[in-house]
C-alpha cells in the first residue's frame, strides 16, 4: 500500500502506471484505496448514486457489498449520507435503481399504497 502523499501525487498527476494497476484489478483497486473491503463497497454505491448511474451498474455494486458484509440498511444508507452533497433530485433519482438491484421495487410499492409515483418521486 503506498502512502496518502504519494497517492495523491499520482492521482493528480495522471500517473498512467498507477491508474492502470488500480484500474484493472479489483483487488488492486481496493488495496490501493487503504479502505476495507465494506467501506470500499459502499463509496462505490456512493459514487454510483453521484453520477446518476444506470440501474445494472448498481446490481454489481450491491452484490460486492453484501459479500462483503454490508447490511441493505448500510447500502441505502448511502443515498441518505449523500444527499447533502448531491441534492433530492440526484437521490430520488437512484433511489428506485438502488431499490431494485436490493430486490425491491419502489416504484410498484408506492403505486400499490395509492401514492402516484410521479408525484412522490418528484
Amino acid at each position: 500500500m503506498e502512502s496518502f502523499d504519494d497517492t495523491l501525487c499520482k492521482l493528480t498527476i495522471g500517473n498512467d502506471e498507477f491508474i492502470e494497476r488500480v484500474l484493472g484489478a479489483k483487488e488492486a483497486n481496493l488495496v490501493a484505496s487503504a479502505l476495507d473491503a465494506r467501506t470500499h463497497a459502499l463509496v462505490r454505491i456512493a459514487s454510483l448514486i453521484s453520477v446518476d448511474a444506470m440501474p445494472a451498474a448498481y446490481t454489481w455494486a450491491v452484490d460486492s457489498a453484501r459479500s462483503a458484509g454490508a447490511t441493505d440498511e448500510e447500502i441505502v444508507g448511502c443515498l441518505v449520507a449523500a444527499m447533502p452533497a448531491l441534492g433530492a433530485a440526484r437521490v430520488a433519482s437512484a433511489a428506485p435503481k438502488l431499490g431494485l438491484a436490493l430486490g425491491y421495487d419502489v416504484a410498484a410499492a408506492l403505486e400499490d399504497s395509492g401514492v402516484p409515483v410521479a408525484d412522490s418521486l418528484s
